[in-house]
């Protein structure tokens, strides 16, 4: 123990004219407490932060959950009439795409009645799957689905043709319009 007791006296005999002994100013312990108090005050707004957090965060979580709960809306079908309306619907999707890839000045008429009449097609096919839901599946109602999903495609891919159409007859400027 006194062989420790002298390693500390010799690591203080080392450090003897390096101690900070300066005394502090009058008002150092003042403007602590100050400093602590703002401090102290600045975490009262921590609280109501956290909660505010907390309820963006459930608030995200039922939005995904809704979001979720209406893209299994459709399973009362039969898997095969469920396969059907995905295959559609994808094709659906793309043509609509490739239609509002095609948006112009020139086509903006023809795309936007065409919309309008895809909403109605909608709202059409909206009807049928509530019947779907309601009667359960009968060949008519199968028939009934599978008929619209066909006249939505087609009639996209009508209105398609007829805006390249529109295109192309811009593009001859040598030809003369009667």
């Amino acid at each position: 123990m006194k062989k420790e007791n002298k390693k500390i006296d010799n690591l203080f005999q080392k450090l003897e004219h390096q101690w900070d002994i300066a005394e502090l100013e009058k008002d150092h312990n003042e403007r602590f407490l100050n400093k602590l108090n703002t401090k102290k005050q600045s975490k009262k707004y921590f609280f109501p932060l956290a909660i505010a957090a907390s309820i963006a965060v459930l608030l995200g979580i039922f939005v995904f959950y809704t979001s979720e709960v209406k893209s299994k809306e459709f399973q009362f079908a039969s898997k095969e009439t469920r396969q059907t309306d995905s295959i559609f619907s994808v094709i659906i999707q793309k043509e609509l795409d490739k239609i509002k890839e095609k948006k112009s000045p020139e086509n903006k008429k023809i795309i936007t009645d065409a919309l309008k009449q895809m909403k109605v097609l909608d709202q059409d096919y909206d009807k049928i799957l509530q019947e779907l839901k309601t009667n359960g599946e009968s060949k008519q109602i199968i028939y009934a689905m599978i008929s619209n999903l066909q006249t939505r495609i087609s009639f996209l891919q009508t209105v398609l043709q007829h805006i390249e159409e529109n295109e192309q007859s811009k593009q001859i400027h040598d030809e003369k319009t009667i």
